[in-house]
């Protein structure tokens, strides 16, 4: 539907009333990010701009990792269209994840690998998560804690374990990734989990692995370092 506007495309065939008239889950992806986008430009209708951004993909999924800046690159969509989509996505995975998941006890490696992988897929600094886990080892809640530089995280023990209070958890999980894909421990990595572990016991509050992202994972606790 090159570069025609918004008023010059039929009122049944607008996404919002389509929306109206089949349900949101008859829409077609472009219909879905036209709302979202709310808008086009001078030259451009909202559903051109949602073709150009579906144009930059390789398939749907891969919104789950698009970022601020490559949205910003496609023509017409400037800042606050980028946020509007990205804060929609962000919401649709905290819906569905977050609340299946923590159905599900994180008493698996291998589990927790396939739960947070896409977030950190691409990346290229370190993130450091922590998740916060009950009795029965059911996720209470993910928290982000520290963004490092490309090789090298800052984490301070008593933000992990400050949320650990503030949420009633009874023992944590600690993830981290490695841009390079590596996912052999560092000698800081390694010092930074004995600390940890160490301050836990004191604490209380169980670290019950560590497990670094990459090209694949590594476990502390599988590898028998915990």
């Amino acid at each position: 539907m090159s570069n025609l506007l918004i008023k010059d495309i039929p009122q049944s065939d607008r996404p919002r009333e389509r929306f109206l008239k089949y349900g949101v889950q008859n829409l077609s992806n472009c219909e879905l990010i036209s709302i979202l986008l709310n808008t086009g430009t001078k030259n451009k209708s909202v559903k051109d701009l949602a073709e150009n951004i579906l144009s930059t993909l390789n398939d749907i999924t891969d919104l789950k990792t698009i970022s601020l800046n490559k949205l910003k690159q496609i023509k017409g969509i400037g800042e606050i269209k980028a946020i509007k989509l990205l804060s929609a996505l962000e919401l649709g995975k905290r819906v569905y994840y977050e609340k299946n998941m923590s159905k599900i006890k994180m008493n698996s490696a291998d589990l927790i690998y396939s739960y947070i992988k896409d977030e950190l897929k691409g990346k290229k600094q370190e993130y450091f998560y922590c998740l916060y886990l009950d009795t029965k080892k059911y996720l209470i809640e993910k928290k982000l804690l520290f963004i490092g530089t490309i090789n090298r995280s800052i984490v301070h023990p008593r933000e992990i374990f400050k949320y650990a209070y503030l949420f009633s958890a009874s023992s944590i999980v600690c993830i981290h990734n490695h841009p390079s894909g590596d996912t052999l421990p560092s000698v800081e990595d390694i010092s930074l989990t004995k600390s940890l572990v160490k301050i836990g016991k004191l604490q209380g509050i169980e670290i019950i692995d560590h497990i670094i992202i990459g090209n694949n994972y590594y476990s502390f606790y599988e590898n028998g370092d915990i």
